[in-house]
């Protein structure tokens, strides 16, 4: 099915990056810490830009600042996890996301993690796991989005979960 797309009228002032920060921040964003084995062991980061692609096959994306260590592990690997934290996971959030200053294979020790299909460190205590083969890469702007091809999963299923919002961690 071919479908046309009518462009929309030039917009005649791009939203200043602070203002688009600010709005953003009013979007709840589900929390999850993206890993992988890399040439220098494990790594990974705090992350809220991912979101489900497909089921057939499973499939998901993750958008990954171009300036991170973790991205260039991931393409060195060609495998990343995604792991959904739990309500209570706000320290491991903060870990992650540089905020302690706790840096490299020390913050796996923060937490209690193992492995699926692709090697990369899964959170055994995550609500979901989600563990990717990557299959796509491309640039938007600061960040390069991910396409992973789900080849193994894990998780609790059980609770609630950790949400981002107005620059806070929350749970739900």
């Amino acid at each position: 099915m071919t479908k046309t797309v009518h462009p929309l009228p030039p917009v005649p002032e791009r939203p200043e990056p602070p203002a688009f920060r600010d709005a953003m921040a009013q979007v709840v964003s589900a929390v999850h810490v993206v890993t992988t084995l890399g040439p220098h062991g494990r790594t990974g980061l705090t992350a809220t830009a991912i979101a489900s692609v497909s089921d057939a096959p499973p499939t998901v994306l993750a958008c990954i600042a171009r300036t991170s260590r973790t991205l260039a592990a991931i393409e060195a690997s060609g495998f990343f996890c995604i792991n959904t934290l739990a309500g209570d996971d706000a320290e491991l959030a903060a870990i992650f996301a540089s905020r302690r200053g706790i840096h490299g294979e020390a913050r796996f020790a923060t937490a209690r993690w193992g492995e699926l299909a692709t090697g990369a460190p899964v959170l055994l205590d995550a609500v979901a796991a989600f563990d990717c083969r990557l299959v796509s890469a491309q640039d938007i702007a600061s960040h390069r989005l991910l396409i992973g091809e789900v080849v193994g999963l894990g998780g609790t299923g059980q609770g609630g979960g950790l949400i981002y919002r107005r620059r806070h961690f929350g749970a739900v």
